[in-house]
């Protein structure tokens, strides 16, 4: 790996971009959070229904899916609205909601939730790369802040939380092993890994593809390595966060969530 050096905007390789998280910006969902990282801001929020799809009901689980879309202007230049281009939603939206609807999925005891859905909605207004984790590491904010709703009012039989989740991008760049890309960097990055993980580093998924040649395994090692490393320091802020809006994130987790 090639010598430390900072980046365009200051940090150090194993450095997050400065992550700010605000709950209850919305007055009606149960859950909502601005969350920005860099030049990334998206607003999630957590909505709670009665009743689940036709393969849960009469199972007593719950349901967590996701929602994603883009400001028209969260870009340089605008874009269309998603359903106004002609084909409906493109595949990266959906691709994008399906792994964040997975990724908190990850993070709830389906028994616990009863028969319920929890639907995580994600605009991005502003981008500069990692939007997606973003949506995942913000959500699980706004999915907490929900969740705590439903205790309160003595609606759940138990905790319905098995473990914080986070995620983050990594990269290689230049030879050199970068957390959380903006988007020059994931523009220019031979690898581009989006990696969801608890707090404690067990994963629940990994993208990632080489953009050109294959990448070492060592190298791939050192990219989930960091990436694990910017997850600890998430779950840090998303408890900080949900704590300054009342909210005792230890009275969500299960037990003995297997």
């Amino acid at each position: 790996m090639a010598a430390e050096r900072t980046r365009s905007d200051g940090r150090a390789s194993d450095t997050l971009r400065d992550v700010t998280i605000e709950t209850r910006v919305q007055r009606f969902p149960e859950g909502s959070v601005l969350y920005r990282a860099g030049g990334t801001t998206v607003l999630v929020s957590a909505s709670i229904d009665d009743g689940v799809r036709d393969f849960l009901r009469g199972s007593g689980k719950g349901w967590v899916t996701a929602e994603y879309a883009m400001h028209p202007r969260a870009n340089r230049f605008r874009q269309p609205r998603d359903g106004r281009r002609g084909g409906g939603i493109d595949g990266r939206v959906q691709e994008i909601q399906r792994l964040v609807g997975r990724a908190l999925r990850a993070a709830v005891i389906p028994s616990a939730l009863g028969e319920r859905t929890i639907t995580i909605d994600c605009d991005v207004l502003d981008a500069d790369g990692g939007t997606r984790t973003a949506s995942i590491t913000g959500g699980f904010v706004a999915l907490a802040l929900a969740l705590d709703r439903l205790r309160q009012a003595g609606t759940l039989s138990r905790p319905p939380l098995r473990s914080a989740v986070a995620a983050v991008s990594a990269g290689l760049v230049a030879q050199r092993v970068l957390l959380d890309l903006c988007y020059e960097e994931d523009r220019d990055a031979a690898v581009d890994l989006n990696v969801v993980a608890t707090p404690t580093g067990n994963i629940v998924e990994v993208q990632g593809t080489a953009e050109d040649a294959p990448v070492p395994r060592a190298a791939f090692d050192q990219l989930v390595e960091v990436a694990l490393g910017g997850i600890a320091t998430l779950g840090r802020a998303q408890k900080d966060a949900l704590a300054a809006a009342g909210v005792d994130l230890g009275r969500l987790f299960a037990p003995n969530p297997m």
